[in-house]
């Protein structure tokens, strides 16, 4: 065992007014299984950059480990896998790999194969079972499980359980609920840790600021109260002054020189007490809500179709070149159904989403979509975004002003408004998707895997948007809890 110190750490990316970290200190342990969570945007991956020495920052940050980063960068994936997992670990012990990767559950003929041919999720696989073959070194995971279908991110999950010593960025609640015993969060003032899986923190945090609004309240009301006294008080003693020149109270009396000092100084004094009270609990005050996560509710601009059924497969495989991606899918979509479509990386989940989003697929079978109906479709790829959002908003033909209120919800800062969408983080980027499909007036919301980088407090806010207004909905996401809570319908291919 040993640990991480860091102490007033404070950073910005150059030519930026903004810290990302400002004078921030916490500790942590080697041996923790840590999962790191906080908002799109707060410096997770920047954060796991710094620990690399890849940037200069103030502050200090010492440790006695050395740090890994996953994913690593596979610079020819061209070379067989064995040849990519030996130029990350040079010297490690055959029989080693064998057994991460049995524990993985990946078939020892994949190390013969070029790297490119893997899947998606083998490839995930295979460098998460190389970085576990790293001695001595403290594991930064970030993001592993963007790749994996459900039932794969169970398999990792349980693999990460079985180790400790590192960092693991991930959004999936279930996920980080399974393997970690720590929870490192970036909140909007600070940086904290604590001990326990992400539901231990979330509720936590839940009692925090319950407790946190309540004390505000409370507080809110002692000012009010104190005002309004503090405003008699100063009234009591104008009346007072005046019978200093003569002048005489409201009975009637004239008092005489000696009690109007001694009332004076007493009113004086109590206004003064007065006075400490308010400032005191507008500093208390001050204190509180400052990490409390804005998580304003959000709308969908849904159409009602003239017919109770939108679209039907009946029997369809789609084909590429002669290889079929999928075989023999039928269902249909029902007017207020929130489908989810699953099935293991590879089985023609998006395929099927293209071909009734009605892009030109070879298939047989019949495919039935309701006349002018109108969809709006959320895609897994994100790297196209660039320019600014104001000429993204007038391209999609959406109003810029409910786009950008939408994502204010979603936590975009209003500096983000002015940037290029090429720098935004990867989640900020499924969140611009994510708000320009709310923003379009359809029948039929097809989303495919929109949470990809999406953080938890986006992740809960979308669940209570899509369960108040129950839009039609098609959608591909391996977010265990998320396809819990949403679907009404599931079809596994």
């Amino acid at each position: 065992m040993s640990l991480i110190n860091v102490s007033n750490l404070t950073f910005a990316y150059e030519g930026s007014y903004d810290n990302i970290f400002e004078k921030v200190s916490f500790q942590l342990d080697t041996d923790w299984k840590l999962g790191f969570t906080g908002r799109n945007g707060r410096g997770k991956t920047t954060f796991l950059n710094l620990l690399l020495g890849k940037h200069e920052y103030s502050g200090k940050i010492s440790a006695s480990v050395g740090f890994d980063y996953f994913p690593f960068t596979v610079l020819n994936k061209e070379e067989n896998t064995l040849d990519v997992v030996s130029g990350i670990v040079p010297d490690y012990a055959h029989w080693e790999l064998m057994r991460e990767l049995n524990l993985l559950r990946v078939s020892d003929d994949v190390l013969y194969r070029p790297f490119e041919s893997l899947s998606n999720g083998e490839q995930t696989k295979v460098l998460l079972a190389a970085l576990f073959l790293k001695e001595n070194n403290f594991l930064l995971i970030d993001e592993p499980t963007n790749h994996l279908d459900m039932g794969a991110r169970q398999l990792v999950s349980d693999y990460l359980r079985s180790k400790r010593g590192f960092i693991l960025v991930s959004h999936d609640r279930a996920f980080l609920d399974n393997c970690v015993d720590h929870i490192l969060s970036i909140n909007r003032t600070n940086i904290e840790v604590q001990k326990g899986n992400f539901s231990d923190w979330r509720e936590n945090k839940r009692r925090q600021d319950s407790f946190e609004q309540a004390e505000n309240e409370k507080l809110k009301k002692d000012i009010k109260r104190l005002s309004e006294a503090a405003k008699r008080t100063s009234q009591w003693s104008d009346e007072v002054e005046k019978t200093k020149n003569g002048g005489k109270l409201d009975s009637g009396l004239k008092p005489e020189k000696g009690h109007v000092g001694r009332m004076a100084a007493k009113m004086m004094k109590r206004s003064k007490a007065i006075e400490h009270r308010q400032q005191s609990a507008i500093e208390e005050k001050s204190k509180l809500l400052k990490n409390i996560e804005s998580a304003d509710s959000l709308k969908i601009g849904q159409l009602v179709y003239h017919k109770s059924r939108l679209a039907e497969l009946d029997r369809v495989s789609i084909y590429y070149g002669g290889k079929a991606a999928c075989q023999d899918v039928s269902f249909t979509i029902e007017q207020g159904d929130r489908i989810a479509l699953s099935g293991p990386n590879g089985s023609g989940k998006s395929s099927i989403i293209k071909l009734i989003c009605g892009e030109d697929l070879r298939y047989t079978g019949t495919v039935r979509i309701g006349s002018q109906l109108r969809i709006s479709y959320v895609s897994q790829d994100t790297s196209y975004l660039q320019g600014n959002l104001t000429d993204y908003a007038r391209r999609a033909g959406i109003d810029e002003s409910l786009f950008k209120a939408i994502l204010r919800k979603l936590d975009f800062a209003r500096v983000q408004f002015e940037k290029d969408m090429s720098s935004f983080s990867g989640g900020q980027k499924k969140k611009v998707l994510i708000a320009r499909s709310l923003c379009e007036k359809a029948h039929l919301y097809i989303w495919d895997e929109p949470l990809n980088f999406i953080d938890v407090i986006s992740r809960m806010q979308i669940e209570e948007l899509l369960l108040e207004h129950e839009p039609t909905m098609l959608f591909v996401e391996h977010d265990r809890e998320f396809c819990g809570n949403i679907a009404t319908k599931a079809v596994e291919l």
